[in-house]
């Protein structure tokens, strides 16, 4: 072989060897991360969608230094156990879920996977965590803090509606939270000189009959805790509340958005982006068991200007001032 060929099969040689070091260098060290996202409702999902920009934000990419397993209940509550199992057969390495009954599931699902919550409204009561400052488990996250915010929404509905006299609260007997968040609302009223009427609703099926209550029952406004359940049935309950002439508070801004008059919370977004920080810990070596749960520190506050005309409300202008968002 002469000496110019060989020269140039040793450059080649040489590149070569160069090109798959180089390679071998941008591949992640060791196996790449898989995150669960377990949601109870359908995407398009505006919290998958700030929780994966998140992660690009503290530096991961999706599908090569991070892979997340997406799994959705579509507002069918009795799939999550079984998609709660299903990502934990996975063997991912943290769960992000939200929702009281989507993260009962994946605690009756496992002990061991870190797990963050993101929308709970009260995790001590529900019995996931001994505590907040301690969560003691393999769970940790963040809370909604819904029954300490109940008496709030009160005021402010009844700053909006100065005439309520009788306030139904909607409430689901099956979410663990509602009894502590229930009692702060009726203790509130109270203070308020209202009246209460708890309507019960399991099912989506009990809509209608919990709204032919609070229509015997001449109810002038009407407060829906938050859950699940309600949440994917907000659009039946703002036009049902709307038909009844009843103005509406809720924790949640979706609410306002499908024609609730107002709504008064946590950021979804920031707890959400939150998550991602807290699968950004757990995936650097931290134990859930020492994340302390945090509290949300940003509320908005929706008020739909199109509802409150149609109920004949004329939203007082220091009211309007505080809002974050007023949807006309």
């Amino acid at each position: 072989m002469g000496a110019k060929l060989m020269g140039r099969v040793l450059g080649v040689a040489s590149l070569s060897v160069l090109f798959a070091f180089a390679d071998l260098r941008a591949q992640p060290a060791g196996k790449v991360p898989h995150v669960g996202f377990l949601h109870p409702g359908a995407p398009p999902n505006s919290s998958a969608d700030v929780f994966t920009r998140s992660l690009r934000e503290l530096g991961y990419v999706e599908g090569r230094s991070i892979a997340i397993e997406f799994r959705w209940a579509e507002g069918r509550l009795e799939r999550l156990p079984g998609l709660a199992a299903e990502l934990v057969r996975l063997k991912v390495d943290v769960i992000v879920v939200g929702s009281t009954p989507a993260i009962r599931a994946v605690a009756q699902a496992t002990k061991t996977i870190p797990v963050v919550m993101t929308v709970v409204a009260d995790p001590v009561a529900s019995g996931f965590v001994t505590s907040l400052a301690r969560p003691g488990g393999n769970l940790t996250g963040l809370t909604l803090i819904s029954p300490e915010l109940s008496g709030k929404r009160i005021e402010l509905l009844r700053e909006a509606a100065p005439r309520l006299t009788r306030l139904a609260v909607l409430w689901n007997p099956s979410n663990p939270s509602h009894g502590e968040t229930l009692k702060e609302s009726e203790t509130r009223a109270r203070t308020l000189g209202l009246r209460t009427l708890p309507v019960e609703v399991r099912r989506a099926e009990d809509i209608d009959r919990a709204f032919t209550t609070i229509a015997r029952e001449r109810a002038s406004a009407l407060f829906v805790l938050d859950d699940v359940l309600l949440f994917e049935e907000r659009q039946l309950i703002a036009e049902m509340a709307l038909r009844n002439r009843l103005p509406t508070v809720f924790g949640i801004s979706g609410f306002a958005e499908a024609g609730g008059l107002m709504a008064y919370g946590a950021r979804q977004s920031d707890l959400y982006r939150r998550a991602a920080l807290f699968v950004d810990r757990i995936l650097k070596g931290a134990k859930p068991a020492n994340l302390p749960i945090e509290q949300p520190t940003s509320f908005e506050l929706v008020i739909n200007l199109k509802t409150a005309k149609t109920l004949g409300l004329t939203i007082p202008d220091a009211l309007r001032l505080r809002a974050d968002r007023l949807l006309e």
